[in-house]
């Protein structure tokens, strides 16, 4: 990954792609808390959060990145999912959605992102304006960004010189061992 755009780019194509009911794809910044201030956006939505959770150093400036990939799915309904509800099923297709982000990225993996594996999913609070559930994901990202890429240029006043190299003798007085070679 060069920068943290290219993994949010891919994962909303891949969204858009693989995900066609979800309407909008945005950065989380906890929207659904403040419905009357913010932009209006078309229900189902789905946001992505990155956290790092720890960094492992590889040299020239590269991290490996344990990091987990929060995804929010909100839902406005005003069906009922009660066991008999005439309108249950447009109201379960919340749950199908939840299930269809699972199985589009449980396992995979990407340009910008190692292997995803789903590690927590639970309800959070909307402030009564709708289903609002966090689907987890983790993997390992490989951050290059801060990496410095040197252009590749000629490299002058740098003389090789071929000469015979004579190594040191070592004698040990004491040896522990006497190895007969005959």
């Amino acid at each position: 990954m060069e920068a943290w755009d290219d993994l949010y780019v891919e994962l909303s194509t891949t969204i858009k792609e693989k995900l066609p009911e979800v309407e909008w794809v945005d950065l989380w910044h906890d929207q659904v808390a403040y419905l009357t201030d913010e932009l209006p956006f078309p229900t189902p939505a789905l946001f992505l959060s990155f956290n790092t959770i720890g960094c492992d150093d590889k040299g020239l400036l590269i991290q490996d990145c344990d990091t987990q990939i929060d995804m929010y799915l909100f839902y406005e309904t005003f069906s009922d999912t009660y066991q008999g509800s005439y309108n249950q099923g447009s109201a379960l297709e919340f749950l199908r959605t939840l299930t269809k982000i699972h199985q589009t990225f449980h396992g995979k993996s990407g340009v910008n992102y190692g292997t995803l594996r789903r590690v927590g999913m639970g309800k959070e609070e909307s402030g009564g304006a709708g289903n609002l559930y966090r689907i987890s994901f983790g993997c390992v990202i490989e951050d290059s960004s801060a990496k410095v890429d040197y252009p590749d240029k000629p490299v002058a006043d740098i003389a090789v010189e071929s000469s015979r190299i004579e190594r040191p003798k070592v004698i040990d007085a004491n040896p522990l061992f006497f190895v007969d070679t005959k």
